[in-house]
Parts: C-alpha cells; sequence; structure tokens
C-alpha cells in the first residue's frame, strides 16, 4: 500500500482488504470502487489528518508539572540513579509548592475536577474500548511488603518500590514514565497515511493496543523507530514510509503519574522541544489538523512530579501562554462539551483550552544548566494516565455518527458504549460478534510470544435496535441449506464459485462441492452469481435458514415449547408475600408469552406447580369448572401424575387458570410447613415435558435450601475453607442437567434467600441448561416487588431458543478450543443449550493448528440450531472473517479491550473453580505483563525503561485488568458470601461485552450536572472518590445495582425536588424507587433511571446513599479507581505495578 495514498476522512480502522472475489469493497486508499457503496472508513492508514485535537489548557505544561519556584532541575538522565524498579513515593500530595496558577481560579483543594481536560479522540488505531468494571477487593498486595510503605499513604498498601532518593530523582524518575503517545514522526501533511500498514502500529497513545506478549525492540525492517522525544523533531517533518505511528507513553514510575504527554513521550527525555515546532501537548499523537487527540483531558492539574524545565533554554518559558512560537500554532477548537470546566473545585486551577498554545520549549533544552533547589515530590497525578471515560467519549464523537458497514473484513467496530447503526454487507454485526483482535497473529508462534488470547464472544440471539433489520429467513425446501461436503460449513459470503457457477469451492476447507441443480445461477463478469443481492446467504453476514426434519430429534418437527411454573410454598414464601404477588403477576403476564412477529397468540402452553416438602400439579384443563391439585409425596421416584390437562394453551383455559391463581395463596395461608425439596421439582418438570414430547422452560421461585428427605438434598456448607476441596463437589446436580439438556429442558431460578442456600449447588443446573438465575436476597415485598417483578415480566417474555446446538467451524490454520458460558458439552466440538436467550452470549477461544496466510484472512462461521417459540426448527448462521498479520504491531493495532476482558473474566472465573485464587490472579496479571511486554520489546521505538509504554488500544487494559482482580469473584472482601460469589461468577459468565464493561467499571453520573431540557445523559466521570464534590448529587450504575450518592452540602432546593423533603438528614435510605414529584430535576434524574434500565438486561435495585453513612461503604466498593477495603490496589498503584512486571519481563 503506497504510504502517500489518500486517507479518508474517516476513523481509521483496519485496512480493507483485497475483496473476497464477487465482494466489493472500498479501494484502498479509500478510493470508492464505481458502483458501490462507499464505506465509511477508509483504510488504516496510521494517525489520520483531519481529527480535530483539544487545545492544551492554558497554563498547562504539558510534558511537566512544573513546581511553583520554576526553580531548574537537570532533565539530564532517564533514570539518573534510581532503583530499577523504583515507582515513587504512592500519592503523596504536595508538600509544598503549589502548581503553577494558570488563567482562571482555583479550586479547593479538596475535590477533583470533572474530567478536567477536554479528551481529545484517538484517531489512530483502534479506539480503546472501555469496559466498565466491578470493583474488586483485593487481599494481597500486589508485592510483598519489602517496600517501605510512603509516608503520606495512610493505608496499609504497600509502596511498589523503594521511596525515591531524593526529590530529584523520583521527578526525574516520573519524567521517564510517558504517557503521551510518541509520535514516530512528523504528522504527515494532510491526506498522507502513516506508512503501511504493517509497519508499526499507529498507536497513538503509547498504551498498546492489543496483545499480550512480549515486548521486542524495533527491527530495522520496522522502519525508524517513532522518535522518542530526545530526538525532538516530532512535529516538524514529513513521516518516513513504514514509520511507527505514535504510541502513547504512560508514566508509569511514579505512582503520582506525570502529566499527560506531549505527543512524544513524557519521559525525561521527552520533555525535549520539537525543533521549531510547538505542539500542543496533551497529544497522544502529533496533532493533525483538525484532528482531535486523545491523550490525557487537556486541563490538567500539573500535579506531576517532573522537574522544571532547565531556565537555560530557549524559547517560551512555561507560563503564559506565548503567542510568538516558531512553528504552527496547533489547531485551535472548542473546548469539549463537559470537559473543560472542572467541577466544584477539583485540585488544580480551571483552566479552559487556550489557542495557539505552542508545545513546551520550542528551543532545544539546555541541558547542562544548573539544577535548582529540587522541587517537592509531588503524587503521581491520576489525569495523566489513561482515562476510561475519555476514551468511551472519543469514540462516541469520533464513530457514533457513521453506521459502521461490515463489507470491510478486519473492521474493528466502535465500543460497545458508543451508539452506532450497522449496516450487514457481507460479516456479522459486532452486536452478534466481537472479537479480542479483528487482525490474528499468522503463526501460533507469533500468538504466543504476544500472549493475546484470540478469542469470540458471540450473542447468536442478540436483540437489534428497531432502526436494523432482523437476520432474513431463507427457506431451501426439502434440500435443505447448501453445505460443504466435507466440512459441513453453510452457504455463506465467501464461498467461491468456479466453474461457471456449477460448483463451488469451501472457504473453510477448500474443498469443491457440486450446486445443487435448483441453487444454479449463472456468475457475471466479476465471477459472482447474478443472484447474489437476492439471497441473503451470498450477500449478508447474518441469516436463518428453515431446517428440515434431518435436523430434528428423533427425525420429527418438534412441537412448541411449553413454560412450566413452579412455587415454593413453604412458610417464607407464603409469610413473605411473595406468593400473592407471583400468583398476581402471573395473572396478566401469561398474555404476553413469546410469539412471532404477527401472530395472534402464543404457540406456547402453560403448567403449574407448588411445591414444599411435597409436590401439587394443577389440572386447569378448559373443560373443568375449578382447577383439581394432584399431590405427590413420593419425592424420591418423581412422576407426573396427569398428562391430559397439565399443559393447556392460556388462551382457551384462562378462566380456570385465573381461578387456579387466585386460590393458591389462600391455600397455602396457614402452612407451617418450613422445609423445601428442589431436586424433584426439576425432575417434575423434566418428565412433564418428556411426556409432552416438547421442550420448554421450567420457572422456578425458590426460598430455603432444600433440607428434607429427597434426592438432591442439601445440607450447610457454607464454609469458605472448602473452597477448592473435594467436599466442595456435587455430582448429582450435573446428572441432573445433563438429562435436561437431551430434552431442551431450561431452567430459570429466582431465589429469595434469607440465609445460605447454596448458590452454586442450585445453580447447576439453571447454568448447564443456559438458564438464568435472579436472587433477591433478604426479599422484602416494598423495596425488593418492582425488581423481582421487572425481572420476570422481561424473563418471560424475551426471545428464546430451545433445544439449541451451536458449533463454530473456521478457516483452516485456527480452530476453536475453548468454551465459556452457560451450557452443556458432551463433545469436544457441540455447545449444547436447552435454551439460549437473547441475553446469553458464549466465549470461544481459537488456537493455531496451522499457519495463515495474510492474503486469505480467517473466517468464523457461527452456526446456530434451535427451535423457535413456535416450533419452528431453524439455524441462524453468523460469519465473520478477520485479518491475518506476520507484524505485531499490526496485532496490536487491530484489539478490542473490552472483548479482551470479557475474555479474561470468564477465564479467571472458570480458574478459580480448580485453581486457588492467588494463583488466578497471579497468572492473570502476568499474562497482561507479558501482552504489553511483547509490544514495548517489539513495537514501541527504543525509550528508557522509565517509561510505561502501551499500545493505544490497549491503554485501559491496566485499569480494567485491575477491576476484574478486585471483583468479588477474585478478591472477596469479608463481607461477600459464598454464595455471592456463586452468583457473580455464573453471571459474568454468560454476560456479553456491553455488560462486562460496566459491571467491572462502572458508569457514575454527576446528576446535578444534568441539562434538565435535553434528553442527553451528563457527562460521566472517572470512579474515584476524588471526583467527587459535597454539594452534588451523583449516579453509579453497575448492571445490578444503581447508587444514588448525595453530597453532605447539596443545596436544599436539590434534596426537596429529588425526594420532597426539606434537609439532608431528612433523606430515607429505605428508598427503593425515587418519588414521582412535578419539577424538571426530578423528572430529569427519574428519566435516567428509567433509560438506564432500559438498557441493561437485569431491572437494577436503586440504592440511596447519603455521604458519611454506613451504606457508603458499600458504594464506595464501586470507585474502581481507588484503593478498595478488602486490598485491591487503586490504579495508579497498579499501573506503578504492571509497569514493574513489564520491566522485570524486559529484563
Amino acid at each position: 500500500m503506497s504510504v502517500n495514498q489518500q486517507a479518508h476522512t474517516g476513523p481509521p480502522y483496519g485496512q480493507p482488504q483485497p475483496g473476497y472475489q464477487g465482494y466489493q469493497q472500498p479501494a484502498y486508499g479509500g478510493q470508492p470502487l464505481p458502483g458501490v457503496p462507499q464505506s465509511q472508513y477508509g483504510a488504516y492508514n496510521g494517525p489520520m489528518p483531519g481529527y480535530q485535537q483539544p487545545v492544551p489548557p492554558q497554563g498547562y505544561f504539558p510534558p511537566l508539572g512544573f513546581p511553583s519556584k520554576g526553580s531548574p532541575v537537570s532533565l539530564n538522565s532517564d533514570t539518573s540513579s534510581l532503583a530499577p524498579n523504583f515507582i515513587g513515593s504512592s500519592r503523596a500530595p504536595p508538600t509544598s509548592g503549589a502548581p503553577p496558577a494558570a488563567s482562571g481560579a482555583s479550586l479547593p483543594s479538596g475535590h477533583l475536577a470533572y474530567s478536567q481536560f477536554g479528551h481529545g479522540d484517538v484517531q489512530n488505531g483502534i479506539p480503546a474500548s472501555a469496559a466498565p468494571m466491578q470493583r474488586p477487593p483485593a487481599s494481597q498486595p500486589f508485592l510483598p511488603g519489602s517496600a517501605p510503605t510512603p509516608v503520606s499513604q495512610t493505608s496499609t498498601f504497600q509502596q511498589y518500590g523503594p521511596p525515591p532518593a531524593s526529590v530529584q530523582q523520583l521527578s526525574n524518575h516520573m519524567a521517564g514514565m510517558t504517557i503521551g503517545s510518541t509520535t514516530a514522526s512528523a504528522p504527515p501533511p494532510a491526506g498522507l497515511g502513516y506508512g503501511p500498514p504493517t509497519s508499526i502500529p499507529p498507536v497513538s497513545g503509547s498504551f498498546s493496543t492489543t496483545g499480550s506478549g512480549l515486548y521486542t525492540p524495533y527491527t530495522a525492517s520496522q522502519g525508524p523507530p517513532p522518535t522518542s522525544v530526545s530526538q525532538g523533531l516530532p512535529l516538524a517533518q514529513p513521516p518516513f514510509p513504514g514509520q511507527p505511528v505514535s504510541t502513547q507513553r504512560l508514566p508509569t514510575q511514579v505512582p503520582g503519574f506525570a502529566p499527560p504527554p506531549s505527543s512524544t513521550g513524557i519521559g525525561p527525555s521527552s520533555y525535549l522541544p520539537t525543533t521549531g515546532a510547538p505542539r500542543p501537548p496533551t497529544m497522544p499523537g502529533p496533532p493533525l489538523p483538525g484532528q482531535t487527540i486523545a491523550g490525557p483531558p487537556a486541563s490538567q492539574p500539573n500535579h506531576v512530579s517532573s522537574p522544571p524545565p532547565p531556565s537555560t533554554m530557549s524559547g517560551p518559558h512555561p507560563g503564559p501562554p506565548m503567542s510568538g512560537l516558531h512553528g504552527p500554532p496547533p489547531p485551535t477548537h472548542p473546548p469539549q462539551p463537559g470537559y473543560q470546566m472542572q467541577q466544584n473545585g477539583s485540585f488544580g486551577q480551571v483552566r479552559g483550552p487556550q489557542p495557539n498554545y505552542g508545545g513546551a520549549y520550542p528551543g532545544t533544552p539546555n541541558y547542562g544548566s544548573q539544577p535548582g533547589p529540587p522541587p517537592p515530590p509531588k503524587r503521581l497525578d491520576p489525569d495523566s494516565i489513561p482515562s476510561p471515560i475519555q476514551v468511551i467519549e472519543d469514540d462516541r464523537s469520533n464513530r457514533g455518527s457513521e453506521p459502521f458497514v461490515t463489507g470491510v473484513r478486519g473492521q474493528v467496530p466502535p465500543l460497545v458504549t458508543t451508539n452506532f447503526l450497522v449496516k450487514d454487507q457481507g460479516n456479522a454485526s459486532p452486536r452478534y460478534i466481537r472479537c479480542t483482535s479483528y487482525n490474528i497473529p499468522c503463526t501460533s508462534d507469533m500468538a504466543k510470544q504476544s500472549q493475546v488470547p484470540l478469542a469470540a464472544v458471540i450473542k447468536p440471539l442478540a436483540t437489534l435496535p428497531p432502526e436494523e433489520t432482523l437476520p432474513y429467513l431463507v427457506d431451501h425446501g426439502e434440500s435443505g441449506p447448501v453445505r460443504c461436503n466435507r466440512c459441513k460449513a453453510y452457504m455463506c459470503p465467501f464461498m467461491q464459485f468456479i466453474e461457471g457457477g456449477r460448483r463451488f469451492q469451501c472457504c473453510f476447507c477448500s474443498c469443491v462441492t457440486e450446486v445443487p441443480p435448483h441453487y444454479f445461477q449463472h456468475l457475471d463478469h466479476t465471477g459472482k452469481r447474478v443472484d447474489f443481492y437476492d439471497r441473503p446467504e451470498l450477500s449478508l453476514g447474518s441469516y436463518e435458514f428453515l431446517a428440515t426434519v434431518d435436523y430434528c430429534k428423533n427425525n420429527k418437527f418438534p412441537s412448541p415449547p411449553a413454560f412450566i411454573f413452579m412455587i415454593d410454598v413453604s412458610y417464607n414464601a407464603v409469610k413473605s408475600g411473595l406468593v400473592r404477588l407471583i400468583c398476581e403477576e402471573l395473572k396478566s403476564l401469561l398474555d404476553y408469552l413469546p410469539r412471532e412477529g404477527n401472530m395472534e397468540e402464543s404457540a406456547i402452553r402453560v403448567g403449574f406447580v407448588t411445591y414444599n416438602k411435597v409436590l401439587h400439579f394443577y389440572n386447569v384443563k378448559s373443560s373443568l369448572a375449578q382447577p383439581q391439585m394432584m399431590v405427590v409425596s413420593d419425592v424420591a421416584d418423581m412422576f407426573v401424575p396427569l398428562l391430559d390437562g397439565f399443559l393447556v394453551n392460556v388462551n382457551e383455559s384462562r378462566t380456570v387458570i385465573a381461578s387456579l391463581l387466585d386460590q393458591i395463596p389462600e391455600m397455602f395461608a396457614d402452612t407451617r410447613e418450613t422445609e423445601t425439596v428442589f431436586a424433584p421439582v426439576i425432575q417434575a418438570g423434566l418428565e412433564a415435558l418428556k411426556a409432552a414430547e416438547c421442550a420448554g422452560k421450567l420457572f422456578i421461585f425458590h426460598t430455603s435450601l432444600p433440607i428434607a428427605e429427597a434426592p438432591g438434598k442439601l445440607k450447610n456448607r457454607d464454609d469458605k475453607k472448602l473452597i477448592n476441596t473435594d467436599k466442595e463437589k456435587t455430582s448429582f446436580y450435573n446428572n441432573l442437567a445433563k438429562d435436561c439438556v437431551a430434552q431442551g429442558c431450561c431452567v430459570d431460578l429466582f431465589l429469595f434467600p434469607n440465609q445460605y442456600l447454596d448458590v452454586a449447588t442450585l445453580g447447576v443446573v439453571t447454568y448447564q441448561t443456559g438458564g438464568s438465575i435472579y436472587k433477591y436476597a433478604y426479599f422484602q415485598l416494598e423495596t425488593d416487588q418492582d425488581r423481582f417483578l421487572n425481572d420476570l415480566r422481561r424473563d418471560v417474555q424475551k426471545e428464546v431458543g430451545f433445544d439449541a446446538v451451536m458449533r463454530v467451524r473456521t478457516s483452516t490454520g485456527i480452530r476453536a478450543t475453548d468454551f465459556f458460558g452457560a451450557f452443556y458439552m458432551s463433545n469436544t466440538t457441540d455447545v449444547e443449550m436447552a435454551g439460549l436467550d437473547c441475553d446469553k452470549t458464549i466465549t470461544v477461544e481459537f488456537k493455531h493448528d496451522d499457519k495463515l496466510s495474510e492474503d486469505s484472512g480467517a473466517l468464523l462461521q457461527c452456526a446456530l440450531l434451535y427451535t423457535s417459540c413456535t416450533g419452528q426448527r431453524r439455524l441462524r448462521i453468523h460469519n465473520l472473517s478477520l485479518n491475518c498479520c506476520t507484524q505485531l504491531a499490526d496485532l496490536y493495532r487491530n484489539c478490542e479491550t473490552d472483548t479482551l476482558i470479557n475474555y479474561l473474566a470468564k477465564y479467571a472465573y472458570r480458574g478459580v473453580l480448580s485453581s486457588p485464587v492467588k494463583t488466578v490472579r497471579d497468572a492473570l496479571i502476568n499474562q497482561c505483563a507479558q501482552i504489553l511486554a511483547c509490544y514495548r520489546k517489539n513495537c514501541a521505538s527504543p525509550s528508557s525503561a522509565g517509561q510505561l509504554i502501551l499500545p493505544e488500544c490497549m491503554k485501559l487494559l491496566p485499569v480494567y485488568l485491575n477491576c476484574v482482580l478486585k471483583s468479588d469473584v477474585l478478591q472477596p472482601g469479608p463481607e461477600v458470601t459464598t454464595d455471592d460469589r456463586a452468583y457473580i461468577r455464573q453471571l459474568v459468565t454468560s454476560m456479553d461485552v456491553a455488560e462486562t464493561n460496566v459491571f467491572f467499571y462502572p458508569r457514575l453520573l454527576p446528576l446535578t450536572k444534568a441539562d434538565v431540557d435535553s434528553d442527553c445523559l451528563p457527562a460521566a466521570i472517572r470512579n474515584s472518590e476524588e471526583r467527587l464534590s459535597k454539594g452534588d448529587i451523583y449516579l453509579l450504575e453497575n448492571g445490578l445495582n444503581i447508587f444514588v450518592w448525595v453530597g453532605v452540602n447539596v443545596q436544599q432546593g436539590l434534596i426537596q425536588n429529588l425526594f420532597g423533603v426539606s434537609s439532608f438528614s431528612q433523606i430515607s435510605n429505605a428508598l427503593s424507587t425515587l418519588p414521582v414529584l412535578e419539577n424538571p430535576f426530578s423528572k430529569k434524574v427519574r428519566f435516567i433511571v428509567d433509560m438506564l434500565q432500559v438498557q441493561r438486561s437485569r431491572y437494577m435495585k436503586l440504592i440511596i446513599v447519603k455521604q458519611e453513612d454506613k451504606l457508603e461503604m458499600l458504594f464506595k466498593h464501586f470507585l474502581v479507581e481507588d484503593k478498595s477495603l478488602s486490598g485491591g490496589a487503586s490504579y495508579v498503584d497498579f499501573l506503578c505495578h504492571m509497569h514493574k512486571e513489564i520491566r522485570q519481563l524486559l529484563s
């Protein structure tokens, strides 16, 4: 690809590849092919011109946090006399010396600015993803406590390395951590691309994008290394062909990080000015005209411990912006909305972005000047390390406006946090499949070296937004879908027709198959079939085939599925009001059973069972005047006492069902039975479905540990000492699950425990049948009723496929080797699920079994065979084509961090079942360190070991990984029960990428900043206590809970408007919903809460938290960038720890 080719104006995502024949794609340099709708993403040519970059705030000096005195300090050495693992003092506040004042008033020091900087958009490379993280409690400090604890730090966390020997060292050290990106060289003139895609990854930050592996030094073939700052040229010259694009460097050395990097690294060497071209400080890459960059936000406080510039530098002294800088000034833009103001006084001054602010020193620094007194040490500035909020905002602004067209191979999609439309042109939508990398290594050696896991997160029945078209249903009649003779892959857009259309060559195994006569069609002059656009299976990435009888059990078409509601009527369930609540709700809910598009009524039949120590079956046949109850007390040998009248059509038996639901609460109102059974309940449902010869779902509402004499009886083993011992295992439920899967009997479990319930065991059947578990601990009608009813409604109404089997085929060179999710596997290839709903995902890991080629790329085909809610047997097919690379840089440039975290979390959560938690945690840290070390060694320009350099697409890997490590499964605090851990573990295992994103890194919104007149959400802020102001109200959501945190100094008027009480002290913690008040603020906040509830697959519990209240401890657990009570590291500390791990690997 020529280096000078025209760059597209769209974000530079993966380069389009030569198309499959018969498949048009936009041409390489972004010139559209004649007659083809133009894809909006151009070829990937490195950082693109044309994105605006935020201007650095006024008075903000990116590369260094200047001490107030401006005393010259020598910038000489990168590591002058520092211990190799020195990380600097942990977040100590500056002991003296204020940051230089900038224009604008300074804010009170206790509060953090709500994102004080306009974050720029990262353009080159793939957008880093942001996954929400839950804050896991951690129990062991990262390093054994050999290091002294920094004085200023009150907590017990050990510092990661010895304290700096002197302040000056600290600053030099800091300087060594670069966060900015190094630019490989000057930005290309607008319109030029950076270099061949294979050269170095254009990562515009130094955070590396993808991968896992060790760093390898630049090789000559890769072109000149990105200039580190000391080379001093970054902005002024045209790029060399093949030269790496800017990588982002993070200062990781010091726990207080250096300020955002200017476009070159921030390392000591990085403070040198460019020769003659000023540049905006916070940019990860050289600003290209009009390009926004995603570096750290522009107005960061200068709390960085780096040395002040030598006073003899030529060029303007830091301070007010100078007007006469040499070189073209960086482009100026209006401040980004929501970012530039500091919120409620945070540290640092309020600075507006400032036009024409040149780089720090246009001249070359004079290193020999005399150092002045060393500046006081300052804590690492959290604003100078990669911000998830920034990355999410940048991706939204860059990629949210254009549709994502799937016609090009190996395109990285927008982040899951970005709202975008998908146009299917031959590859499955990212709503169905997301990959950890869209450019995979050609060889297994390269994959091992990088350690980046190759995985796909597949959600076969995902719900699409109304503007997108559902997969077309294709009916090929009795002959069924056309398939490859050898590997049985289904017809798809990548199959190659030959011999005038009489045969086709399989894109997966290369076998040539005859085209059946009825399917024959002539080819046009390009070798494409004439009916290409008329057949979904030839032109789209996702579609469905109607299955023939050969695809059905026992070679006969299935009956429509059934739903059986099984209600615990023991003393606890009746007394809490649960039984009455369920019966009332079912009366109306049965009218909303799933149905196909235009059907008048659902084809699903329903049945009812109640149980305590015995089971009660109900005959609700339409011809009866009253329902009849039959009791089965022999729970050891379960059978169904009636066939006719147990499973009925809702409309036909409506009056009998209504009468039954009225009678159940009365019948058991005076029960004294406290014991329950559990396994026989599942067996009863299974037998009923067998007798009816259909698949279906059991909805079980259960309250207590099943201790009554019966198969599957459990005893209380709530003992954390049993974890990972044989006493933890129970095979009875595994066998029961296997029987359920064989029948297509899916189990959804609603649990209402007041004490230990053994979720790990009760959940086995649910988990292996593809069902869902919902848990409402200490259920109380007034506070939990809304959440339970909303969950139940959604669970009953959602789209679900029964008796499902999924197989993932791949082209030669890779194969699916491992699977994660809620399913059962009886062999190594078929994922079997009694039920698969629209929220469930299956994560598949791939390994190399041969070499891949860059020309042909790699293909995945996910085929799901299932029975629809009408009883139709269908095949849903999703196809995806990926690029293959021989250069690690291309791998790292095309990774998706959110998907990577989704995979790593599932891998770790499965690991805790067989290994000690510490082993699992260490393995995670080690793998990520290897991924980043490989990038550093092989893809980043040579720079001081004191710099942490991360690939652009992976710059959030450390923060997200830390959130996974601190989660309740991997670092439980004392308050986390074994039931909670089992519940969270099962939940996360089938989450999609958007859910793990917000689960691990929750969304924190300042409600008081919401614009009451617009429908937009207020801009999110980072998950740290220092970002909260006492005068504001915040909302935090993680997919399971919504917290509304109220500061002690919130204005009385706001409290009155939101809670309807006159003072802070009167706000009740018991509220489970916000009061409905007629004022703009109340309406806006309720609108936001409703909007968030709709986006999540479960109804989130609303919890009101008053500052300094006992519930605040729970809330702080989710502020994942801070240190956790159970010992988890803060983001800053963990980044330093990761840096140390990487350096150890490199040395």
